[in-house]
């Protein structure tokens, strides 16, 4: 599960994985130590096996403050599967799609809201997360893609209307048939496209939204060099 909270990382891995790790965190917090405040967030941060309780404090804090100082937050459990059900139920869940979109050498961005971005969308009802990539991108592009496999999955979370939403997205990798009449879908708050070289679009991705530069590292570090890499299920 690849978790973005306030765009924060936030790892989840097995207690064996994280017990041959412990160099790499800057602090180390007991689990079922309940008293955990937002100042000791500080640079790489774990948590063994923590409790529920601390988990919805921990979360809180995420939500509701700026924690600059924290750079990535680790939470190591005997069970990954159990974690990630009890992260994802203080959540209303939304599912989505996008893509990362290359012709030839390029690679698609757009510029959304203040931010570079690859475009992605919601699902419609029933409709399968392949379909909806594609779909989203020809819609906010006005270009015609074929989807070559996916890169990745990942969750980010935001606020609306004071609910707190866990938006799931699965990214795809894709190859541009035709941008004859390619432009931005100004209702989705697009104000720009850009086909940008590899080193460009490294460039525009360092300035987004972490998640989005997690996406490009899988792009390409992983499907771009394999293109086989299929990326991950959950």
């Amino acid at each position: 599960m690849n978790l973005f909270v306030n765009d924060k990382p936030v790892r989840i891995v097995k207690m064996e994985d994280f017990e041959s790790s412990h160099d790499q965190f800057h602090l180390i917090i007991d689990g079922q130590e309940p008293d955990v405040r937002a100042s000791d967030l500080t640079g790489d941060v774990a948590v063994s096996n923590p409790s529920v309780v601390l988990l919805y404090k921990l979360f809180g804090m995420l939500r509701g403050k700026k924690l600059r100082k924290l750079n990535t937050l680790t939470l190591a459990a005997p069970s990954r599967k159990i974690l990630a059900t009890v992260i994802k139920e203080q959540y209303n869940i939304i599912e989505a799609a996008g893509g990362i979109v290359t012709n030839g050498d390029k690679i698609l961005l757009i510029h959304r809201l203040g931010k570079w971005d690859f475009p992605k969308g919601k699902l419609d009802k029933g409709e399968k997360f392949k379909d909806a990539a594609a779909r989203e991108v020809e819609e906010e592009c006005s270009i015609k893609v074929k989807l070559e496999g996916k890169i990745c999955s990942t969750w980010h979370t935001y606020t609306q209307n004071r609910k707190g939403i866990l938006k799931q997205t699965k990214w795809y990798a894709m190859t541009c048939l035709d941008d004859s009449r390619m432009k931005p879908q100004a209702e989705e708050d697009i104000d720009q496209l850009v086909w940008a070289d590899p080193r460009q679009a490294a460039s525009l991705v360092a300035t987004s939204y972490r998640s989005i530069q997690f996406v490009y590292e899988r792009f390409a570090g992983h499907y771009h060099l394999s293109p086989d890499h299929s990326g991950e299920d959950d």
